[in-house]
């Protein structure tokens, strides 16, 4: 656990705020692109954790910072809006995600970026990123807002757009534009800004999108449609879905109320647990005081991500992994739960 003091609070548009900090002693460890930032609090003894991307870049000269949009009903983030001062410190955990950009000064490539309101916070980080560090690369940011006056970070992008005029292009896409074929992304739209900076060959591309999960579908079908591969299209979960149910889907579903014996292998010690239907490992590891790591607990970042070497384990949502990893053995903490006796889990 790392601590960190507060250095600055910025408001931003549309109810976000960008917090500074600075290490209170040492060095803060590198964090890549992309990644994010997980604080953690105690209330009434008990720990709460929460994950916020870095909107500062680690190859520009500027503060360590993460930017927090308000919730209405979120306690940490209305915490962080309305309680912190400069000055305070609070606890954070290594960086993590695999949301990631690494930078190849050498490299010669066409990097698009399309986000919706403040999914733009790890995409302004990797923008500046693959400009500072890259000096043929090209940058599209296609970034959709309901007005220009809501719209986070707008000046700062278009001060990044003044010095690098050759290599980065930002699309603004307003709702509320008299326009409304260009008013919000869609699959024309989409295959329209592809068709004008679009280079040769596709090889050399690569997409991150950030926002609500059916606008990273449509960007996610549309390039798989458009025959370019899974390994180019990054992308990173903020909510869960709210829904993610069939709403059409009546029939009756039967559900396996066993509990499962595990062994859980955690820093050369090993665990045995039995998890009920209704727990997931990583609830039980923590009830059981085994200091398990863990950020979002929905299975949309891989900070708890362990690997199932005996048995099965059932997710109940994964967001992280691929068809492939999950193949191999790789299972989420936080979502899963056993469905084979004494199965065996290995966490990294």
């Amino acid at each position: 656990m790392h601590k960190l003091r507060i250095t600055n609070i910025i408001p931003r548009e549309n109810h976000n705020v960008t917090i500074n900090f600075e290490p209170v002693s040492g060095e803060f460890p590198t964090y890549k692109a992309g990644q994010f930032l997980t604080l953690s609090f105690e209330f009434a003894n008990r720990e709460l954790r929460r994950s916020y991307s870095f909107s500062s870049s680690p190859d520009v000269d500027e503060p360590l910072s993460i930017t927090v949009k308000r919730v209405e009903n979120g306690e940490i983030s209305r915490f962080l809006h309305h309680k912190i001062q400069e000055g305070d410190i609070v606890d954070a955990l290594d960086p993590q995600g695999l949301f990631i950009y690494e930078p190849i000064e050498d490299s010669e490539r066409t990097v698009f970026l399309f986000a919706a309101g403040i999914g733009i916070t790890p995409l302004f980080s990797i923008l500046k990123s693959a400009l500072v560090r890259e000096s043929k690369s090209k940058i599209v940011l296609a970034y959709s807002n309901s007005s220009p006056e809501v719209t986070p970070f707008k000046e700062e992008l278009q001060e990044w757009a003044k010095k690098y005029p050759d290599r980065l292009q930002i699309i603004w896409i307003y709702s509320n534009s008299k326009n409304l074929m260009t008013a919000r992304l869609n699959r024309d739209y989409i295959l329209s800004i592809l068709k004008n900076h679009l280079p040769a060959p596709h090889q050399d591309v690569l997409f991150y999108t950030c926002g609500p999960v059916i606008y990273m579908d449509l960007c996610r079908f549309t390039l798989l449609g458009m025959g370019f591969d899974e390994s180019q299209i990054k992308r990173e979960t903020f909510l869960l879905p709210e829904n993610e149910e069939d709403d059409d889907d009546e029939t009756e579903k039967e559900v396996d109320k066993t509990t499962y014996s595990i062994k859980l292998n955690f820093q050369g010690q090993s665990y045995h647990l039995d998890i009920p239907y209704n727990k997931s490992i990583l609830d039980v590891g923590l009830e059981n005081k085994i200091k398990l790591p863990y950020s979002c607990k929905s299975g949309m970042c891989s900070t708890c991500i362990s690997n199932c070497s005996q048995g099965k384990v059932r997710m109940s949502y994964n967001e992280v992994l691929t068809d492939r990893e999950v193949e191999n053995g790789r299972i989420l903490l936080c979502t899963g739960h056993p469905i084979e006796p004494d199965t065996i889990i290995d966490v990294f």
